[in-house]
C-alpha cells in the first residue's frame, strides 16, 4: 500500500470527525484528503484536509483503520509509502507526514523537493 497511517493519527481523525459532528452541520460521508501542492522554499508541500468530495476518476481511495482516505492520482506518484502520523508531545502537536521519496527537506520540515 502506497500510504499508511498510524494508528495515533487514525484515532485523531476519528475524534475530529466525532467533534465536528457534534459540533454543526457536517457531512455524513468525509474523507481525509491527502496532496501535494507545489510551494514552500523546497518545491512542494503536502496537504492534510477533511473533504467530503471524492472524483471516482481523478482520486483514489484507500480505506485505512476505518479512515477513508482519498489521494488524486497526480499526488500519489509523490507519496509513495508515505506515513501520516500524529504526535501530541510537548514540544510537538499536530500530524506530521513523512515522505521517503522526498531527496530533500526545507530546514523547517514543511516543505520538500523530489
Amino acid at each position: 500500500m502506497p500510504i499508511t497511517l498510524s494508528p495515533k493519527a487514525s484515532s485523531e481523525v476519528k475524534r475530529i470527525v466525532t467533534d465536528q459532528r457534534t459540533t454543526g452541520d457536517f457531512p455524513e460521508k468525509v474523507y481525509l484528503r491527502l496532496r501535494v501542492v507545489g510551494g514552500g522554499c523546497s518545491g512542494f508541500q503536502h496537504k492534510l484536509d477533511l473533504d467530503e468530495n471524492m472524483n471516482e476518476k481523478l482520486d483514489e481511495v484507500f480505506d485505512i483503520d476505518g479512515v477513508p482516505i482519498v489521494v488524486d492520482k497526480r499526488s500519489l506518484m509523490y507519496l509513495s509509502d508515505a506515513n501520516v502520523d500524529f504526535h501530541d508531545d510537548l514540544n510537538k502537536r499536530g500530524f506530521s507526514i513523512t515522505n521517503p521519496t522526498a531527496k530533500t527537506t526545507c530546514g523547517c520540515g514543511s516543505s520538500f523537493s523530489m
